[in-house]
């Protein structure tokens, strides 16, 4: 089952992660595609969003997040390729970014 409404766009995803961390909205938002996802950076890595829902988040591509050392990184939750994926971003970023924080909708 699918927590996410269908008729919410990525835009509307981001805005509300912006909202409940307490994250100025006027603050600049960069779309980008990394492995063919779109994927948004605000204000320079403070967060680092990907909505993709489709199960195309691998490891390869998280360790492309990291690279950036971003302050938040946020995913849904159906992205992710499997659970294993699911269950090693966590240490993904812990060895390769470990200030970031991790939060999955």
């Amino acid at each position: 089952m699918d927590n996410i409404r269908a008729d919410r766009s990525d835009e509307d995803l981001l805005f509300q992660i912006l909202l409940d961390w307490g994250v100025d909205l006027t603050l600049p938002i960069v779309e980008k595609t990394i492995d063919e996802k779109t994927v948004f950076t605000v204000a320079d890595n403070e967060i680092v969003a990907c909505f993709d829902r489709q199960g195309g988040i691998t490891e390869d591509f998280i360790k492309q997040l990291t690279t950036s050392q971003t302050k938040r990184v946020v995913f849904c939750d159906k992205g992710f390729a499997d659970d294993s994926v699911k269950i090693n971003v966590e240490q993904v970023f812990k060895s390769l970014s470990p200030h970031t924080e991790i939060k999955t909708i």
